[in-house]
């Protein structure tokens, strides 16, 4: 598949990206979102002990949230009043280990957007670059109450 440049909606701005996240799992994982592109939705998340394993590395549930956050937040961002995007399925790649003090940066991009659904690639890279988790979430579009 490949990459689809996003329609952000009208007035978006990383303020209210990140406030929106205050009192929930992204606030708590210090996960922020740093920007929104063409090429899709950048964010980072530190590596602390709240992040860890016992082995005192980033542990891959949390890999997974920042991974669903991210690409959550791109669906809706996309979205027009009245609808919203919630996560429906997820998978994860572990590619390679992250220590506790480190950080982590990733990107969402779009390769499917239907009226239903949408389909977001998400890569996680450690400080050097190198890729440490990749992700594909699917985004069920439904109509808000």
């Amino acid at each position: 598949m490949s990459v689809i440049a996003p329609t952000w909606r009208a007035g978006l701005t990383l303020e209210r990206l990140n406030t929106i996240a205050q009192r929930t799992l992204v606030e708590h994982l210090a996960i922020k979102v740093t920007a929104f592109d063409e090429q899709g939705l950048h964010g980072t998340m530190p590596v602390e002990a709240r992040h860890c394993q016992p082995m005192r590395i980033l542990h891959g549930g949390a890999s997974v949230a920042f991974a669903e956050t991210l690409a959550s937040i791109g669906a809706n961002a996309m979205l027009e009043e009245g609808f919203a995007a919630v996560g429906q399925e997820i998978n994860a790649n572990h590619l390679r280990s992250v220590p506790e003090g480190a950080s982590v940066s990733g990107i969402a991009r779009l390769l499917h957007a239907g009226s239903r659904s949408q389909v977001w690639s998400v890569e996680i890279r450690n400080a050097a670059g190198q890729l440490t988790c990749i992700s594909r979430v699917t985004m069920a579009v439904i109509t808000r109450r």
